[in-house]
């Protein structure tokens, strides 16, 4: 898959259930479009429009609780380095210039050490 972000191109790998799921969809659409994702009038889904649709559907999920769902809080980048990813590959995958921007998402958890030093 194709990124483009604030300028910045980079390809993500998507996996068999993301490409049949992504298929499957396409295949319900007009089979026509260039896009997968397309807005009401048949042109590209807008950042804004992916963000309205993401937090409406935090709302749904979550109706009896103060929970807010937003694109950035869909990133596993905590569950990334938890499995043993290093930062700077997460900071590249998800383009952040910083990465002190990386390290706010990548809080570890206290079971990563468990075996840490063994006697």
């Amino acid at each position: 898959m194709h990124v483009a972000r604030n300028g910045s191109p980079s390809t993500h790998p998507l996996r068999g259930p993301e490409l049949r799921a992504l298929r499957s969809w396409k295949r319900r659409q007009d089979e026509m479009a260039p896009y997968v994702f397309t807005s009401l009038r048949g042109g590209p889904v807008t950042i804004r429009t992916i963000h309205f649709v993401v937090a409406a559907a935090g709302r749904r999920l979550a109706s009896n609780s103060p929970l807010i769902l937003t694109c950035r809080a869909a990133r596993p980048a905590s569950t990334w380095a938890n499995t043993g990813q290093d930062t700077r590959t997460i900071q590249l995958y998800l383009d952040h210039k910083n990465i002190q921007h990386t390290v706010r998402y990548t809080e570890l958890s206290p079971q990563r050490f468990k075996d840490f030093w063994k006697d």
